[in-house]
């Protein structure tokens, strides 16, 4: 049995997480950290089905555990993640702390500097694009909600060689309000979002951008460049992405549709949806899946959708992935 231990459970994430691993049959909650809660009980933060006593960060037993989530603000996790490696515990990290390769592009994409640089670079954990990596690895980054939908919606294109990225990748996407946390924010409330639908950080000024271009030029073996439009979408949870990419003139959607087959041939939690199909939230809500939709709008000119649970494949259930592949379980356990 894998002894989890979760820093901050009272956010959507962390609640999220304790849900998910209530059913796994392989992992068992020790405790859990709330730092603005300790002391209280669970139920009494998060009215619902999960209980526990909320501790202190201090009070954490790392003998008691095999692996953490830390599901905290970015330049906070990466602390915790740091004392969580000097107890020889397992770490897999839910913020942006160790997504970026380098301090320098932490220190540009977040504006200051790097909490514990001494961790970079971690693993990536995106496990359709990136297994081999996470096996037995010490620490995963958990990667951001919207870079999950875009790096899986362009993976195969960028892998095959057949974006033209001379030109930028246009990428919209619209995520629930659950992407923005539990802080409250005049733009969050009911009377502010219901019945709207607005834009934000657009151009190159969301920090999730220098996550999608490092790991798109990974993918590609060359320089990628997003132009990135996020929008609130009046739901409580779902991203989709509609990604613009210039391809080869010459190719046709049935090439194009074999090459993401090909891809994603036996990974249990991405469908690639038939020709033409637009993906939608309701192919994905409260499941680990990605779907992924192919249109050529013209010849050279691809639309790829992508639609993902960002609590779910953009948080929780992707930290769960992580870990089952991190301790030689199947992928899939806990998360059907």
């Amino acid at each position: 049995m894998i002894r989890v231990g979760i820093f901050g459970i009272t956010g959507y994430a962390g609640y999220e997480l304790a849900r998910w691993l209530e059913r796994h049959p392989a992992a068992q909650v020790a405790w859990a950290v709330s730092e603005s809660s300790a002391g209280k009980r669970l139920a009494a933060v998060v009215p619902g089905p999960l209980d526990m006593p909320l501790l202190a960060a201090g009070q954490a037993d790392w003998g008691a555990v095999d692996v953490v989530f830390t599901a905290l603000p970015h330049g906070v996790a990466a602390s915790t993640a740091r004392t969580a490696r000097a107890a020889g515990v397992r770490v897999v990290d839910l913020s942006a702390d160790l997504r970026l390769h380098t301090a320098a592009a932490y220190a540009q994409w977040y504006g200051a500097d790097h909490p514990a640089p001494e961790l970079l670079p971690t693993p990536y954990g995106l496990p359709e694009l990136n297994r081999a990596a996470l096996v037995d690895a010490s620490a995963i980054a958990n990667p951001g909600c919207y870079p999950t939908s875009v790096l899986l919606g362009l993976a195969p294109l960028l892998k095959a060689g057949i974006a033209q990225l001379s030109a930028p990748i246009i990428v919209n996407s619209a995520s629930g309000i659950s992407g923005a946390g539990r802080g409250l924010k005049q733009n969050l409330h009911f009377v502010e979002a219901s019945e709207n639908f607005s834009a934000y950080n657009i151009g190159r000024t969301h920090r999730h951008v220098g996550e999608m271009e490092q790991e798109l030029a990974a993918l590609a073996g060359a320089p990628a460049t997003v132009i990135f439009a996020p929008h609130l979408l009046p739901v409580q949870r779902g991203i989709l992405s509609t990604m613009y990419v210039q391809v080869q003139p010459d190719l046709n959607l049935a090439t194009i549709r074999d090459l993401y087959a090909a891809q994603y041939a036996g990974e249990p939690f991405v469908r690639v949806l038939p020709d033409g199909t637009p993906a939608a939230l309701s192919y994905v809500v409260h499941t680990n899946r990605c779907a992924i939709g192919l249109t050529l709008a013209q010849p050279g000119l691809l639309i790829v959708t992508s639609a993902i649970d960002n609590l779910i494949k953009g948080a929780a259930g992707q930290a769960i992935q992580n870990i089952n592949v991190m301790f030689g379980l199947a992928e899939t356990l806990g998360l059907r």
